[in-house]
């Protein structure tokens, strides 16, 4: 039982955690659709229960390449992406992606539509105008789910709904998009689906659940939006308001252009395997190796003493890649401690040397017979 608890509370926190990623929100109002449906509307398609003729004025599909948004580890869920983040909208220099002043006649032409809209825009009907030039116009990069709210019978309906990528959207000044401009519906965030729900609606070649991302508000008021123009393969910041557009300039490409897909985390080094010479040292750390590069198959005494020290202080396999040390000891000075009279002179210290630190020292010492193991029957045997 202990261990079943474990397992439901983990399951809770990746349940909640992929909660707050999205911002979800619970449905209000009347629907127009079964409950599990999502409607895919393309970028110039007015779809179901339109408020108003279209006001678009930009609504080109951007190529869908570098569009993918990271896939999400747990289905159903969505990748949520900060409304304020430069490059996750679009828009042509010094043009406006819908026409705000068309969509303010097309409203107050009609009292019960203005009603409707300011019912689920949050706004008295007499704010609605106000409302609509405070809202900026661009266009979408990646396709987005949204409520979508239709008007039918004199009321606002409602249904969950994702946007192609190109599609011209009206945002308020925390980046979230609140108009869609080929149909004047208003949009709100979307609502949860408990189970995979059921796709309704042509679907563009480039769609994949899994790159389907949600905005999510900015934490504070964006005063300039960073849009990628795709008419001229160019970066502009534009002011937030409906007229910003007459205010562009252009600006440098950002860090991140693709902000729905964030860049991978650096991979780490790779670790050393065992027994391997020449290891790769992470950036910005001194390597060990450097001051000991002594794979020389040279038997001088010099070339000893640093490999066995680095062997006792470091790692035990070092040795052991060495390439030198099956064969050295017939020739190394060090392995003839007898040696005194006759052999060279040089052959005395490193055999002092290797005595300080390893056991050749005590073989000599302990048992004679090991003198005429030397590779030479020198007299130093008797």
């Amino acid at each position: 039982m202990p261990r079943i608890g474990a397992l439901s509370a983990l399951g809770a926190v990746v349940a909640a955690a992929v909660v707050l990623a999205v911002v979800f929100t619970r449905s209000g109002g009347g629907s127009s659709a079964k409950r599990g449906e999502v409607f895919l509307q393309p970028a110039a398609s007015a779809g179901q229960d339109p408020f108003t003729a279209s006001t678009a004025e930009r609504s080109s599909v951007p190529p869908p390449a570098s569009a993918s948004a990271a896939p999400s580890a747990v289905a159903g869920a969505v990748q949520g992406v900060q409304g304020g983040a430069p490059g996750l909208y679009g828009g042509t220099q010094n043009a406006a992606a819908c026409d705000v002043g068309q969509q303010v006649k097309a409203l107050q032409a009609d009292s019960a539509k203005t009603r409707a809209f300011a019912s689920v825009a949050g706004v008295p009907p007499s704010g609605v105008p106000g409302y609509l030039r405070s809202l900026t116009p661009v266009q979408l990069r990646v396709d987005t789910r949204v409520t979508n709210h239709g008007y039918r019978d004199g009321a606002a309906t409602s249904y969950q709904s994702v946007l192609q990528a190109g599609t011209a959207v009206l945002v308020d000044s925390h980046g979230v998009p609140r108009v869609r401009c080929a149909c004047g519906n208003p949009l709100t965030s979307p609502v949860a689906e408990k189970n995979t729900p059921r796709l309704v609606g042509p679907r563009w070649p480039a769609y994949r659940s899994s790159n389907v991302v949600v905005v999510t508000p900015a934490p504070t008021v964006v005063d300039v939006f960073v849009l990628y123009d795709p008419h001229h393969d160019d970066w502009i910041h534009r002011p937030h308001g409906d007229q910003g557009w007459h205010h562009d300039q252009h600006t440098a490409p950002p860090k991140d252009p693709h902000p729905w897909n964030p860049p991978a985390s650096p991979s780490p080094s790779p670790s050393c395997p065992p027994g391997a010479q020449h290891c790769p040292s992470p950036p910005g750390t001194p390597s060990p190796s450097t001051p000991t590069p002594t794979p020389t198959p040279s038997p001088t005494p010099s070339s000893a003493l640093p490999s066995s020290s680095s062997s006792s202080s470091s790692s035990p396999s070092a040795p052991l890649s060495s390439p030198a040390s099956p064969a050295s000891p017939p020739t190394s000075p060090g392995t003839s401690p007898p040696a005194s009279p006759s052999p060279s002179p040089s052959s005395s210290p490193p055999s002092a040397g290797a005595s300080a630190e390893s056991s050749p020292a005590e073989s000599p010492s302990s048992s004679p017979s090991a003198g005429p193991a030397s590779p030479s029957p020198s007299p130093s045997g008797g």
